[in-house]
């Protein structure tokens, strides 16, 4: 029985049985006699995506009092949900994305709290996972964004959009014409700006 800690697109954490390129936390969300999640989703605003292996350190998942292990399908999957790269384990991969983010959003360098604090506006949504307007077509969004339909995420790569599953991605003919932004605006900016996210390799498959 797999536990309570996958991350999909929407920022929900699902038990399936999925195997993930990365690693995360928002705290302490659970409660390590049961290795169960409790009420609250978050205890930082500093969601943040780790890499699964650094420097050889296993963590016993979810059977102790620190943080929530969490786990994503992919970079960009992590991303929709709100978070962002690790500037402790992923260091490289943080700065990219804070010069990216710099760029587009514009004005000073901004330090990793202050990037947590414009993501905790745009991920949340009276504790619910806040969608946006899409700024423009999907097929014209920067790859890695994800958009969804209804309970539906697709991710955009080369123009194409592939629904994510609990499997991998597979391909659809297209966004539907409804759909709302999941990637929070202002990653969607640093993504526009330059920022590539780590995709799983079935988004190159289902991509042709």
């Amino acid at each position: 029985m797999p536990l309570q800690n996958r991350v999909t697109p929407f920022g929900e954490i699902v038990a399936i049985p999925q195997r993930g390129l990365f690693m995360g936390n928002r705290g302490i969300i659970h409660d390590p006699r049961t290795r169960t999640l409790l009420s609250r989703r978050w205890t930082t605003k500093a969601w943040i995506t780790c890499l699964c292996d650094y420097k050889g350190v296993r963590r016993a998942v979810m059977s102790r009092r620190s943080w929530t292990e969490l786990f994503f399908f992919d970079e960009a999957t992590a991303l929709a949900a709100g978070h962002r790269p690790c500037f402790f384990c992923r260091r490289d991969a943080a700065e990219r994305f804070r010069a990216a983010w710099t760029i587009g959003n514009g004005g000073k360098r901004p330090s990793a709290p202050q990037i947590d604090a414009v993501l905790h506006g745009e991920r949340l949504a009276d504790g619910h996972k806040r969608l946006h307007p899409l700024p423009k077509p999907p097929e014209r969004l920067p790859d890695g964004t994800m958009v969804a339909a209804g309970t539906v995420s697709y991710l955009i790569a080369d123009g194409q959009a592939l629904e994510w599953t609990e499997s991998g991605y597979r391909s659809a003919s297209t966004a539907p014409a409804d759909a709302k932004l999941l990637t929070p605006p202002s990653t969607l900016r640093a993504l526009a700006a330059g920022y590539r996210p780590i995709l799983h390799p079935t988004a190159i498959s289902a991509g042709g």
